[in-house]
């Protein structure tokens, strides 16, 4: 009943309620006792009558009192709130066993994380459309002649688009050495090397990443029998973290019309670590924290923190 009331209900104001309640009846029973008695023996009928009437009187004053007192109360009080409809289920409440039944206080548990689920899928609705890159219907009339090409969106690309792609990212950051390699057919594997800093596996299907593993610069990443090494993690910590940071960068950038697009900014962010070991973090001005320094990129700002220090 408890979590019932704190949803928009003044505790302190029912409380007092409840009393002036209790008073109220008290008076008016104290009404009805009048009646009842009638007029007590006096010395004369006119002071009967008037002691009778005094004491009435005073007995419908003190019923108005209490009941102006519990109106100032009532507006005090409050109403739950509307977000839960939970209609005839509130009459759960009253089940004298509660500790051993809560069925109300886990129905409205259900209704808020059901409220709060839709609330914040009505916010990624939102941002999603904001970003969305479908034409408007006012593009429409445009002559096919200029629009631009339209770019591949499907899983299974051509291999020469996907090779033009990725030598479009190479020449644009002159300290990033991309090698492209097809060991198991049409897939492509790329072996990406950072300055002096870091080496990234990433394997992709078509030009979707599906995995990426980052490991140190004098770090092998090639099996005994010459091919790259997608499953064995870095003998560091520092390029561990990195790594789970560069999955959670995969589950950000996400394009599927435009997959050319998800590659250049998962590469652009990339390159933002090749001050891994220079740069301070952002929020507490240290270079080291725990013994690693800021392995966290930002996604838009692309400006380090340590991964305890971005929260």
């Amino acid at each position: 009943m408890a979590d019932v009331l704190s949803v928009g209900v003044n505790l302190e104001a029912f409380s007092q309620a409840i009393s002036a309640i209790q008073a109220l009846r008290s008076s008016v029973s104290r009404v009805f006792d009048c009646l009842k008695d009638g007029m007590r023996n006096k010395e004369t009928l006119e002071g009967r009558e008037k002691a009778f009437i005094a004491h009435f009187q005073d007995n419908l004053h003190s019923v108005n009192r209490d009941l102006n007192e519990l109106e100032r109360l009532s507006n005090l009080v409050g109403k739950p709130s509307e977000n839960h409809p939970l209609h005839n289920s509130g009459l759960l409440s009253l089940d004298p066993v509660q500790d051993k039944t809560p069925l109300y206080s886990q129905l409205l548990q259900a209704y808020k994380w059901s409220n709060k689920l839709q609330y914040h899928a009505g916010l990624a609705s939102g941002l999603l459309n904001q970003q969305s890159l479908k034409r408007s219907a006012n593009q429409m009339g445009v002559s096919a002649k200029r629009r631009p090409k339209a770019q591949p969106t499907t899983l299974v690309l051509p291999p020469q688009y996907v090779d033009d792609v990725i030598s479009r990212i190479d020449r644009m950051f002159p300290e990033m050495s991309i090698h492209l390699s097809r060991p198991n057919g049409t897939s492509a594997m790329l072996l990406v090397t950072l300055g002096k800093v870091l080496k990234v596996i990433v394997v992709m299907r078509s030009l979707f990443i599906d995995r990426t593993i980052v490991k140190g610069y004098n770090e092998n990443v090639y099996t005994e029998d010459g091919k790259l090494d997608i499953w064995s993690k870095s003998n560091y910590q520092v390029f561990q973290k990195v790594t789970d940071h560069a999955t959670t960068a995969l589950l950000h950038y996400q394009l599927p019309q435009m997959p050319d697009v998800v590659v250049r900014s998962f590469m652009t962010w990339l390159r933002s670590y090749i001050k891994l070991f220079q740069a301070p973090c952002q929020r507490c001005g240290k270079f080291l924290q725990d013994g690693l320094p800021p392995t966290w990129r930002d996604f838009r700002t692309l400006e380090a923190f340590h991964d305890t220090c971005r929260q």
